[in-house]
């Protein structure tokens, strides 16, 4: 089959950054480029290979240094992210050379930001690179503007930063505001950045309307493209092919759609909170008893996202409830397309985010590191789609809040609010990946510079 180009993606082996990177490259696919992605080989070896026959997207193999155990297996980030640039750029080196003695010459790469390393391998063999950045902008200005020593640490608060909103300490990202707390995480975030004026392209996982101000800051010192929302377009239309019904690969195996589905259709429209927190947080068990609780003391129907790990966390009482349902994983735009789903108690994580607004559904927000606290201050003060919960001085999220802000975002009136100003910002977001859309055009404008410079 003859291709436009040839892609060579380099993920992180993370859920949050693997499914952006995934819906990407279906894109590319679609516009007639070769895409074949790089996993490592502990996720390769450990997920279900029937993912990797869904698509027309190819897959391969690098190494990060951890080919049995993965992440898990290192003594820290620092450790990790170290052995993975030490094998990881002597494995994606072997990986470019097979592709050539097959017939099939890389002409450009894609990685996450968190492998700049993998732009000098690119480099090396005469290769476009182009970082992708997968999450918001806002959250890319702060890391990029420490990394240039034109925002110092620590951070004043408030802080007062061009495109901007006016930003409290627990409003900036997690690394950033508490370096100290999260010291080799902080150098992850800040070095993402370090040779991002090499990169021939820069793609950011956002559309422009919904982060217009902050998109214009940031380019006046980096060219940016932004090409998202990363959300199959099936969804934000509301005519779901069964081509589309995920992203393409999960890391977690999730529990039965049927019972999951059958459930939610016993329920009364917008009557259930859906809680998930992402693929790493990691709540105490004294957290994850006040969510219970607070869950429970709301009294409305719920599907609860917990990891198998997490769940001893649960305390006994609580599962007796015959409001909730705890499931080990599932599919979220499955579950959030649900009209039963009135809320989403979420942690903030940015795929999250852009999925609930995406099929308007109000958010009580809870977060916990990383981008997940910018995320929280735009999800409530700008675009006006959900509330944060506050907490205590002692950092946790009482039972009593959480009660309230569920209680608040359910409330008849105000959910009705929260989805106006959510379809507002699903309507550009279709537009954006329509035809003539802000990252339709970007996506086109990154193919015809790509594919112009292989002919």
């Amino acid at each position: 089959m003859n291709y436009r180009a040839h892609v060579l993606a380099v993920p992180i082996p993370g859920q949050g950054h693997l499914t952006p990177m995934l819906q990407l490259c279906k894109q590319l696919v679609s516009k007639g480029l070769k895409v074949t992605v790089a996993l490592t080989r502990f996720v390769s070896n450990t997920t279900l290979d029937h993912h990797k026959n869904q698509s027309l997207i190819n897959y391969d193999t690098i190494s990060d240094g951890f080919d049995t155990g993965g992440y898990i297996d290192a003594s820290s980030v620092e450790d990790y992210f170290q052995r993975f640039q030490t094998a990881g750029t002597e494995t994606l080196t072997q990986l470019i050379k097979k592709q050539e003695s097959l017939g099939h010459k890389v002409d450009c790469i894609i990685y996450d930001g968190h492998v700049p390393w993998a732009l000098n391998v690119a480099k090396q063999f005469g290769i476009l690179g182009a970082v992708y950045f997968t999450q918001p902008c806002a959250v890319d200005y702060v890391y990029y503007l420490v990394n240039r020593g034109l925002l110092t640490v620590p951070v004043e608060s408030p802080c007062l930063i061009p495109g901007l909103p006016s930003m409290e300490l627990k409003d900036i990202p997690a690394f950033v505001a508490k370096p100290e707390v999260f010291p080799g995480y902080f150098q992850l975030a800040i070095s993402q950045f370090t040779n991002v004026d090499e990169a021939d392209f820069v793609l950011v996982n956002t559309f422009y309307d919904l982060e217009d101000q902050v998109v214009d800051a940031m380019s006046k010192y980096i060219p940016l493209l932004t090409i998202g929302p990363t959300v199959p377009l099936s969804y934000l239309d509301k005519q779901v092919d069964k081509k589309e019904k995920d992203y393409g690969y999960n890391l977690f195996n999730s529990d039965s759609s049927v019972s999951i589905t059958n459930w939610l259709s016993t329920k009364p429209i917008g009557s259930v909170i859906y809680v998930s927190f992402g693929s790493m947080a990691d709540l105490d068990e004294k957290q994850m008893e006040e969510l219970a609780f607070g869950l429970k003391q709301s009294d409305f129907h719920f599907i609860w996202v917990v990891r198998e790990s997490e769940q001893p966390k649960l305390p006994k009482e609580f599962l007796e409830s015959e409001k909730g349902m705890i499931v080990n994983w599932c599919s979220q735009l499955d579950v959030l397309s649900s009209e039963a789903v009135g809320c989403f108690f979420t942690h903030g994580g940015w795929n999250s985010i852009t999925e609930a607004m995406s099929l308007v559904v109000p958010m009580v927000v809870m977060p916990r590191w990383t981008d997940q606290t910018t995320n929280a201050k735009f999800v409530e003060d700008v675009w006006k789609v959900g509330v944060r919960v506050n907490e205590d001085e002692d950092g946790f999220v009482r039972r009593e809040e959480i009660e309230k802000c569920i209680k608040g975002v359910m409330e008849k009136e105000r959910n009705s609010e929260l989805k106006k100003s959510a379809m507002r910002w699903k309507e550009l977001a279709k537009e954006a990946l329509s035809i003539g859309g802000s990252s339709y055009n970007n996506i086109e404008a990154f193919v015809s510079q790509l594919t112009t410079s292989v002919t």
